[in-house]
């Protein structure tokens, strides 16, 4: 079978897609006067209805507008943050091994490219996340006194997202404080969102979700090693060896520093697959990998079941602290713990108000809740670079007017905003580089 079969009809797919707007397009039936029309490789379905709604929610004027200057606020500290990082990390990439470097589909955050995001929850996610911030940038446009055009949906093969499509000489001719509450307006929905679903999570994991047992979960068992003699397997909780409680990771790897090879050590546990305590005597193996040091064979998950929950609970009140813990949430994708599925789920069981309710339903539900976090602070975040054309973008080229008028009295309006755009597109180009050096200069030293 060929292994490429799936790229090559995917490559199929996009060119019959490509010949037929274009066959569409000289024939006139896509056009920008049109209900459909261009936007690079895509299309824009547009439609007038919801105006009227986005009109209504727009009444309430000052609202709208306090909440789009704290936006613009978040932005630009949001904006600050990711170039410190993105600075620190470009230091940091001269000294990671090309082995380790990051693919270049991990600079891409869509479901089924990126590794670490799953096709239908990050789906799920993306839409929700895309459609709220672009109704947010109307809600906020009409409440600044410029026009919404229409509304619709982009798609490239498939529906990729959503748009607002603001007028142009509305948006040119409002000052800079109101343009940049539009533009602000979607990455502080996004930042809402993230916190809205953040929230819900907590609330149905701390009031639904119990650990089996306190101990390390069981990742992954090598076959043929003494724990898979042993009947261990993934999902069960290691919750001491030899009498020494293993209730972190560190602790499990510490009970078996001091073992021997052919060394007996009683292992207590919690099946998962029998919803019980158990305790079995294992004879160890010579370590693979430390001569003179007795070997199990199994890998432990990076968190245990108790610092999972606490992680989706309450990050900020991590024992390892705000920022571990915080850090802790945004890796769970890194560390194969979300999507929660398979035996990872079997560290835990449902008590309270989804005592009742089938695993599986349970815990598809959750995870929708956590990706739909997760993506929206991803959008939000991407959406705050300033890189055009990214609402980050038409910011910091405000902001670069803004602070060139303090010092440039003299200078017109005109030539403001022609400073603030070049300043946008150099701001664009030191971005753009810096993103390809994480994956670029590793692989060259």
């Amino acid at each position: 079978m060929d292994p490429y079969l799936g790229y090559e009809i995917a490559a199929a797919v996009i060119v019959a897609y490509l010949v037929l707007i274009i066959l569409l397009g000289r024939a006139g039936y896509i056009a920008p006067n049109r209900a459909v029309s261009f936007f690079g490789p895509a299309l824009m379905i547009k439609t007038q209805r919801g105006r009227a709604a986005i009109d209504r929610w727009a009444r309430f004027r000052r609202f709208w507008t306090a909440v789009s200057d704290l936006g613009v606020a978040l932005a630009a500290i949001s904006m600050a943050t990711i170039i410190a990082l993105l600075v620190l990390d470009a230091f940091v990439s001269l000294r990671v091994p090309a082995s380790q470097a990051p693919s270049p589909q991990e600079a891409l955050g869509l479901p089924g490219i990126n590794p670490i995001i799953p096709l239908g929850y990050g789906i799920v996610a993306l839409v929700v996340g895309i459609v709220l911030h672009e109704l947010s940038h109307g809600v906020v446009a009409r409440s600044q006194g410029i026009g919404v055009k229409s509304l619709g949906i982009l798609v490239f093969v498939v529906p990729v997202g959503a748009f607002v499509e603001q007028d142009e000489s509305d948006m040119t001719g409002a000052s800079r404080r109101r343009r940049d509450r539009v533009a602000a307006a979607g990455i502080l929905a996004n930042f809402v969102i993230a916190l809205v679903f953040f929230a819900l999570l907590a609330a149905v994991i701390s009031s639904s979700v119990a650990p089996n047992a306190n101990g390390v979960g069981v990742a992954y068992v090598q076959p043929g090693s003494p724990a898979a003699n042993a009947s261990l397997v993934p999902g069960d909780i290691i919750t001491s060896i030899n009498g020494t409680a293993t209730t972190s990771a560190n602790d499990f790897l510490a009970s078996l520093s001091n073992t021997t090879p052919g060394q007996t050590v009683v292992v207590d546990y919690y099946s998962g697959s029998q919803h019980t305590n158990l305790a079995v005597s294992v004879v160890l193996a010579p370590s693979p990998t430390v001569k003179g040091r007795g070997f199990l064979g199994v890998a432990v998950s990076y968190l245990t079941p108790v610092g999972l929950k606490q992680t989706l609970t309450s990050p900020l009140s991590s024992p390892n602290g705000p920022l571990v813990g915080s850090i802790d949430w945004l890796v769970l994708p890194l560390a194969g713990l979300e999507p929660l599925s398979g035996s990872a789920t079997s560290y835990f069981h449902l008590t309270g108000p989804f005592a009742g309710v089938d695993p599986n339903t349970f815990w598809i539900g959750a995870n929708v809740l956590y990706w739909i976090a997760w993506m929206s602070l991803l959008l939000g975040l991407s959406n705050a670079l300033p890189l055009v054309p990214l609402d980050g973008g038409l910011l910091f080229r405000d902001f670069a007017a803004s602070i060139a008028a303090r010092f440039r009295k003299g200078w017109s309006d005109a030539r403001l905003d022609e400073f603030g755009g070049r300043a946008a597109v150099i701001s664009s180009v030191l971005v753009l580089v810096l993103l390809a050096w994480q994956f670029i200069v590793p692989r060259l030293l």
